[in-house]
């Protein structure tokens, strides 16, 4: 366990500058994260910041993967977003601390690497739609207008529809010309860093050079735009759940919400995780059983606060470790240099334009959508890549939700569909008395009649060659099937030539062999 066992003295100095990296990271991205979640305005900056300083102070100790860092993060904007509208924001806190404490069950019974048998199409397909989602709101509140399709049915399609009309707003209406200069300058800037920043600086985080920049230019010019509201103190936004909000509990509908955070904030963290494992060498690889329980720690302390749920976040864990983490050090510290600054340097939110935050998670939204995954995915496996198309579709024309239960009902009909079908082939010649029988698929019992029907048109006293290469897989029945015919083709003057070697790949059970088999 080197990331617990490392010398203090040989790690401290990449943790601490690692830390404060992440820190620059993910400061404008939990206030944005916040907004677009659906958290109310004057909320929405504290409840981000807390979120990101539980993320780093609880979960990072706990954490089963070290060097990942946790938050909010967007991949659960629009679910959080559709909780907030349904059951209110008080109820938020207890559908948070439902998941968490899910979370934790789930760990404890060490049922980490199952959360993690979802099919990468699913998950990219989720996160492309949450990005289209995050686009097609944050567009319109990056010049200052309020989302059209907020709370109505298929909001983010009308979102989208009327995209062009925010560009006419910010194009031609004075009250919202200034905040679209803003958004578009935020997204330059970003845009522009991540492609050309000097090699030395590229640790400088592009999101937060875009967002400075804004905040400066707004000032400078005096520009008449919303800022974030900053309540007296940002610690306020935090508070447990009243005795009143408990009545939530009552609702079948919040338990189900809970249930399915769990599942989608599990996916990613554990996903995320894997990554990780993939960046770096310096740390032990991810327990994932841990991880959980860690995540749900600090999901069930969110819950407690009612602030937004936290997650694996692969931008902030990638930033991590591209600045030098070592140990779980560096995300416990990008915790505390987060509660520093929410103490001691709030008056420089109230700065911050609301357009520049919308801005860079417009950005993030472009950014979700991973169009070479997608074209990789139809040219390799076209089952998958419709896994991935109506996973997409689903979040973007319902809810993440159904979505998500689209993709898998694909998937699961992917696997029926594999273990049901069998393609069989026969080759006879019968001047020679030779007959070949190729099978491909899955033999099991539901193609059992058709699976002996074709061995018992084989003429008696022919050689038969039976071809298991292209089979994944052969149930007792088919194989118990298969070995009465060859006693019985035998019997009756046949020959049987079998590869008994793929035969005892696919069933790994000490089976019956006739002594003339080849």
């Amino acid at each position: 366990m080197e990331s617990l066992k490392a010398p203090l003295a040989r790690t401290f100095g990449h943790d601490l500058f690692a830390s404060i990296v992440v820190f620059l990271v993910a400061l404008p991205l939990s206030m944005g994260i916040a907004i677009a979640s659906g958290v109310p305005m004057e909320k929405a900056a504290p409840v981000g910041l807390v979120t990101a300083i539980v993320g780093g102070l609880v979960v990072g100790p706990l954490s089963g993967s070290p060097l990942q860092v946790s938050g909010p993060a967007a991949g659960l904007t629009v679910m959080v977003a559709a909780f907030i509208q349904k059951f209110g924001f008080e109820a938020l806190g207890i559908i948070v601390a439902i998941g968490g404490s899910i979370q934790v069950l789930a760990g404890l019974l060490r049922l980490g690497p199952v959360f993690r048998a979802v099919s990468p199409a699913l998950i990219q397909g989720m996160l492309a739609g949450i990005g289209v989602l995050i686009f097609a709101s944050q567009f319109h509140v990056m010049v200052d207008d309020a989302p059209p399709g907020t709370g109505q049915e298929f909001g983010g399609v009308i979102n989208l529809w009327f995209i062009p009309e925010a560009v006419f707003k910010g194009i031609t209406v004075a009250e919202h010309r200034p905040a679209a200069i803003i958004g578009l300058l935020t997204i330059t800037i970003v845009a522009l860093w991540s492609v050309l920043a000097p090699k030395a600086l590229r640790l400088v985080p592009a999101a937060l050079l875009g967002v400075v920049a804004a905040t400066a230019a707004a000032a400078i010019f005096d520009l008449d735009m919303r800022r974030v509201p900053v309540p007296e103190s940002l610690l306020d936004a935090a508070r447990a759940p009243s005795l009143a909000d408990l009545d939530a509990l009552r609702d079948i509908g919040v338990w189900l919400a809970g249930l399915s955070l769990a599942f989608v904030a599990s996916a990613e963290s554990l996903l995320t995780a894997t990554a990780a494992d993939s960046l770096q060498r310096h740390a032990e690889r991810t327990r994932y059983s841990r991880e959980l329980v860690a995540q749900g720690t600090g999901n069930i302390l969110c819950g407690l606060l009612n602030v937004l749920p936290l997650t694996g976040v692969i931008v902030r864990t990638s930033a991590n470790i591209m600045a030098g983490g070592r140990t779980r050090l560096s995300a416990f510290l990008h915790g505390a240099w987060m509660l520093l600054f929410v103490l001691l340097l709030p008056q420089l939110l109230g700065m911050i334009p609301i357009a520049a935050l919308a801005a860079i998670l417009v950005y993030t939204g472009v950014k979700l959508v991973k169009v070479d995954f997608a074209t990789d995915l139809w040219r390799q496996d076209r089952i998958e890549a419709l896994v991935f198309g109506v996973t997409f579709a689903g979040v973007v024309g319902f809810d993440l939700l159904t979505g998500i239960l689209l993709g898998i009902g694909v998937s699961l009909a992917r696997l029926v569909y594999t273990f049901s079908h069998l393609d069989i082939r026969v080759e006879k010649d019968e001047a020679s008395g030779v007959a070949h029988v190729f099978l491909d698929g899955a033999a099991t019992f539901i193609r059992l009649p058709r699976f002996a029907g074709v061995f018992e048109k084989i003429p008696a006293g022919y050689d038969a060659h039976i071809h298991l290469s292209g089979l994944t897989y052969i149930d007792h029945a088919c194989l118990t099937m298969l070995m009465d015919w060859g006693e019985n083709f035998e019997a009756a003057g046949g020959r049987l030539h079998l590869d008994w070697d793929v035969v005892h790949r696919l069933f790994e059970e000490k089976a019956w062999r006739p002594a003339n088999a080849t």
